[in-house]
């Protein structure tokens, strides 16, 4: 009876790991001065297949994924309805690019703290999956170049 129990709970923990078709890693939101109604969520993102990211969600502020890009000589940013995530490629979020954009902060956001969020992922079967990920949260001067 044992060996079936535990074997029952070791295919539940592999065919729950299975599941998890993006992973996410290195994740990080820019401290925020007191006054702030802004500040962005930078990641590294990878797909086991094809999918796109189609939302963000978090208790602390409205998100976006938004997308900047140079027009002539000066540097806009936009919201984008989602951000393809290309089978076993890296897609990175951050400055100066793809981010998600934390809006109308509910909070200030103190370095050594941590966002609660959740990556709405949908695949081309259009079934979804929602990645919940605690973000720590980076110092102001902060730049993913520097670790």
């Amino acid at each position: 009876m044992n060996k079936q129990f535990f074997a029952l709970l070791l295919s539940m923990a592999v065919s729950s790991c299975a599941l998890a078709q993006v992973s996410v890693s290195q994740p990080w939101v820019r401290a925020s001065v007191p006054a702030a109604k802004a500040t962005g969520a930078f990641m590294l993102l990878k797909s086991t297949r094809d999918a796109r990211l189609i939302e963000v969600r978090t208790s602390v502020a409205d998100a976006e994924i938004h997308e900047m890009v140079m027009d002539g000589q000066m540097m806009k940013m936009h919201q984008i309805a989602g951000l393809d995530l290309p089978a076993g490629q890296e897609v990175k979020l951050a400055s100066g690019g793809y981010h998600i954009m934390l809006m109308n902060l509910k909070r200030q956001m103190k370095e050594g703290e941590t966002v609660p969020m959740t990556l709405v992922v949908q695949y081309k079967d259009k079934k979804t999956e929602s990645i919940a990920v605690d973000v720590p949260i980076k110092a102001l001067t902060h730049s993913a170049a520097a670790h």
